[in-house]
């Protein structure tokens, strides 16, 4: 049913800065594994196949990572080291991946605009690289929203329960209780003052968005910090049609904060790593 998933990645990454000074965040690694090739596996997993990703100037190594490398594989061929190339490898045997620069820096939203091109006429999947999402439980975040959309057929965003000191930080919704894990968003708020918020349910980096959603975006004004947001789009369709809010299963690490990315190390080392 979706086939394509967009990772926005044009971003500077300047809470790790000197680091991503060179380095895209999205290659930052979790032990040995790169945040962006979790999103890809949380997409292969949910059935998409088409990898679109939004990037900026310096990000080359995101594409390198997706190919070949000739003389390394070369040099580590027939060797106990091969093996570490197995899960690349197997990524890059299953999905396509096509590139498309975002050129200034307008959001969210102007990223996922940016990126049409790559994904046409069709509903599809949003990962945002630094949200690592596992569910050790069952299926991955996006497959779970997949089902969804299969059952509802519309734009459907990711949230959890964040604490009310720390929900200024993102996009929250305000909605009516579907079922106790859905809600369909009657307000949508980003980076609400301190106090003002609807609800404490904040939008995560996972997103099934109908197509409809770029025309909408083409004229949707600069709101938060001059910028095109999501979540002003998002609104606006949730006024014309439906917007649902999924409470998913797993657990989210922040890993474009510094303890986050942390936290998210551990975790990876303790659970998923693998000598």
């Amino acid at each position: 049913m979706i086939k394509k998933c967009l990772f926005p990645a044009a971003g500077y990454g300047t809470r790790f800065l000197p680091a991503t000074k060179s380095m895209p965040k999205e290659m930052m690694p979790l032990v040995n594994k790169p945040l962006i090739e979790f999103g890809v596996d949380e997409a292969i997993e949910a059935g998409m196949t088409g990898m679109g990703i939004v990037v900026g100037r310096g990000k080359h190594s995101i594409s390198d990572h997706f190919d070949h490398n000739y003389e390394l594989e070369k040099e580590i061929s027939g060797t106990p080291k091969e093996e570490k190339l197995k899960d690349i490898r197997k990524i890059m045997d299953t999905a396509t991946f096509s590139f498309i620069r975002q050129r200034q820096m307008k959001g969210l939203g102007h990223a996922i605009l940016v990126g049409q091109e790559l994904i046409g006429d069709q509903p599809f999947a949003v990962v945002l690289a630094d949200d690592l999402c596992i569910n050790q439980e069952g299926d991955g975040v996006l497959k779970q929203m997949v089902a969804l959309y299969e059952q509802f057929r519309c734009s459907i965003v990711a949230v959890e329960e964040v604490p009310e000191d720390e929900i200024h930080k993102y996009g929250v919704i305000k909605g009516s209780v579907i079922r106790d894990d859905i809600y369909r968003v009657d307000d949508m708020v980003e980076k609400p003052a301190p106090g003002t918020a609807p609800s404490n349910l904040a939008i995560i980096g996972r997103y099934i968005l109908t197509p409809d959603i770029f025309e909408i975006l083409k004229n949707t004004k600069p709101g938060k910090a001059g910028e095109i947001q999501i979540t002003d789009a998002l609104l606006a369709q949730a006024k014309s049609g439906c917007v649902l809010a999924y409470k998913f299963k797993g657990k989210r690490f922040d890993c474009g904060s510094v303890p986050g990315y942390i936290e998210a190390t551990n975790f990876v080392y303790e659970n998923l790593y693998e000598e």
